[in-house]
């Protein structure tokens, strides 16, 4: 072979790896961007709804009172030691009696989890004649908890671009009851975050459910048509995470997930994880049930429970995949 054909071939040969080589890292490159994005896009949750926790009462019919702190103490194990969350969500009954030595007690717990966390009002944290009212709750865990800057009973937050959390006050604190209502000032304020964040996915969160995951007239919310008639007014998705049924239930309703997370001192003694990824099209929600690492007392709190069924659900309400159409980008 000639010496200049040789010479032409090696650096053809050289070219062609250079080449190849500036394409691989290119490739590399938009490949991890896509990850970067896609892990960006993704908000991880847990929810904790209904600890009722107590230092001092004995057990009821139905919840494990005694046992209210360990069971804490386990979702919180569970939630640190189980992967990156985004924030940790209590939708309300914090505590199973408004004193504030109790909430303050509840947060010297909470304060263990590694990851932010927030709360709203049920209607077992707030005294109607005592001295745990709304304002009081409000800054006990604001002054507790460097999170929580609000002032208001209700608020919202962004805890990542594209994703609007919303927290509702959904007690009445006027009367002895257990059924829940959204104040007209707080619907309009509603309506102007919804306005304000259309083109995001909205993470509703609130203690007396949007939809019952079954009918109970005396916990139900007394004006839920005004409240769905305004989430109707988003196109784009809205998660609800609510609870105080205490009932594992999960349902969807055209671009609406709803998510009842059961209760910590009840049977099936458990909380929720969300896994949300946003893309262009589309949202994709994956939900979880994790049951208590407590089995003993889990074992009790069944035996001690009539309608187990009603509060466990279907397999279909414990573990789910979901897809919600986005309309705007």
């Amino acid at each position: 072979m000639p010496k200049e054909s040789y010479k032409k071939k090696k650096k053809e040969s050289f070219f062609s790896k250079f080449v190849n080589f500036i394409l691989t890292i290119v490739l590399a490159c938009a490949i991890g961007s896509q990850m970067c994005t896609a892990a960006n896009n993704n908000l991880r949750i847990a929810q904790i709804s209904d600890a009722h926790f107590s230092s001092y009462e004995d057990n009821t019919s139905y919840k494990m009172l005694r046992d209210s702190g360990k069971l804490l103490d386990d979702a919180i194990t569970q939630v640190n030691t189980s992967g990156a969350y985004d924030f940790v969500m209590f939708t309300g009954d914090l505590i199973n009696t408004p004193k504030v030595s109790e909430l303050e007690k509840f947060i010297n717990h909470a304060e263990n989890l590694i990851y932010p966390w927030y709360a709203i009002n049920g209607n077992h944290d707030i005294g109607i004649d005592g001295p745990l009212t709304k304002k009081k709750f409000v800054s006990v865990l604001t002054e507790n908890n460097k999170k929580m800057k609000h002032d208001n009973i209700y608020y919202a937050f962004t805890p990542k671009r594209g994703y609007r959390v919303i927290c509702l006050d959904s007690i009445i604190d006027y009367k002895v009851t257990t059924n829940g209502e959204i104040s007209k000032e707080e619907l309009d304020w509603l309506k102007k975050e919804l306005e304000e964040h259309q083109d995001e996915t909205i993470i509703l969160c609130t203690h007396v459910p949007v939809f019952e995951p079954f009918s109970s007239p005396n916990h139900k919310l007394i004006n839920d048509y005004e409240l769905k008639k305004v989430l109707k007014t988003h196109s784009n998705p809205i998660i609800i995470l609510q609870g105080h049924y205490h009932a594992v239930k999960l349902r969807q309703e055209n671009n609406m997930l709803i998510v009842s997370c059961p209760s910590l001192v009840t049977y099936p003694n458990a909380f929720r994880v969300i896994n949300i990824n946003t893309n262009k099209n589309k949202v994709k929600v994956d939900v979880y049930l994790k049951e208590t690492n407590l089995k003993e007392t889990q074992t009790h709190a069944r035996i001690r429970l009539m309608g187990t069924q009603l509060l466990y659900g279907e397999e279909s309400d414990r573990n789910g995949s979901f897809e919600l159409r986005r309309e705007k980008i």
